[in-house]
């Protein structure tokens, strides 16, 4: 698969969220605010970019020469979770209001089962490193593009006439399905 392929795929047809079901709490939990899910989603992006660079690094050059491939989960983990709390600290310090309008869904992105996947998926699709950053980098454009549509259309819908049975969770399922529907789409 070249680089193209990889990174049109990651975004539309692969959607880390719609196709692979992973990041769905903070898909539904800070998506109601386009400004929520665009802070969410540059936060992940971010994560996700640097641990993705870091675990191909840590696995293929410690991990595989050492025969110890099955520490790999344990290992991003660690590294996801140390790269969630420095973004913590550089929000808190220099984006107060982002940091404060993420709330509980920042540290989170510790146990965000979309930035683990991606790192996960980049070691078993046996990218190399380019491959792997075109793929951390593409999920991550999806990833945002998802929570902000998502927002967008979660905001809409507040003012608009919704059946009382179908208030709150069940539109915002009913919707995150016609999205998913939508975008594998784009597979032809």
């Amino acid at each position: 698969m070249n680089l193209i392929d990889i990174f049109i795929t990651s975004i539309l047809t692969g959607n880390i969220i719609l196709t692979n079901f992973l990041g769905i709490c903070p898909f539904i939990g800070t998506s109601d605010r386009e400004k929520n899910a665009i802070g969410m989603g540059i936060s992940v992006s971010i994560v996700v970019t640097i641990s993705s660079i870091l675990t191909y690094l840590i696995y293929h050059y410690i991990l595989v020469p050492t025969d110890t491939t099955y520490l790999k989960t344990i290992i991003f983990i660690l590294i996801i979770a140390s790269m969630v709390q420095v973004i913590e600290l550089l929000l808190k310090k220099y984006f107060p209001s982002l940091h404060q309008a993420l709330g509980i869904y920042l540290p989170l992105i510790t146990t965000n089962c979309a930035v683990l996947g991606i790192a996960l998926l980049n070691v078993n699709n046996e990218y190399n490193f380019l491959q792997t950053l075109v793929f951390s980098i593409g999920s991550s454009i999806g990833f945002t593009l998802v929570m902000y549509l998502f927002a967008s259309i979660r905001e809409r819908m507040e003012t608009s006439h919704i059946p009382r049975c179908f208030k709150g969770a069940p539109i915002a399922l009913i919707t995150a399905a016609i999205m998913a529907l939508l975008f594998s789409r784009y597979g032809g």
